[in-house]
Order: C-alpha cells, then structure tokens, then sequence
C-alpha cells in the first residue's frame, strides 16, 4: 500500500486527535507525513488544524516563557503519582 493510499484510509477524527502531537513535534516523520497528506487533501481537517495551531500560538504567546511555582509542580507530582498508584490498585482487582 502506498503512503498516499495509507493516508486515504486515515478517519478525520483520528487526524483531528493526533493535531496536538504534530504541532507540538511529538510524532515520527512517517506519521507527520501521514497527517500533512491527509490535511492537504481534506479541508475540512485542514481548517481544524489551523484552528488548533491559532490556540496552540496564542497559549505560547500568553503564557511563554512563565513557570509554575514550586508548591503546584509539587502538588501535581503528588497527585500523577497518587494516580498511578489508585489505577495500578484498580487494574489488579
């Protein structure tokens, strides 16, 4: 199968949830290539996609460069980890 035929089957709503990590450059070059094909192909996503880069820029342009105080990194340690352990403790029920 083709790249431009693997990117044909791509759901739009799969694209849309998978914007964030294209933006944020969290995904390989095989899957940005993917979303960039189907985004070039598909104006309704394309649209979306710009939508989420504005939103994405304007967090950046408001709030970069600013850095949480200690005691919220510290709270939200705590409760990732308080996470962790209630969902390990659930999953072995």
């Amino acid at each position: 199968m083709s790249e431009q035929d693997d990117s044909q089957q791509l759901d739009c709503s799969a694209v849309i949830a998978d914007v964030w990590l294209m933006l944020d450059g969290e995904c390989d070059e095989a899957t940005r290539a993917r979303l960039q094909w189907h985004l070039d192909e598909c104006g309704s996503c394309l649209e979306a996609y710009g939508i989420e880069e504005k939103v994405k820029n304007l967090v950046n342009r408001k709030c970069g460069g600013e850095t949480a105080p200690e005691s919220l990194r510290q709270r939200l340690s705590i409760e990732l980890r308080r996470t962790i352990l209630v969902t390990d403790t659930d999953t072995d029920s």
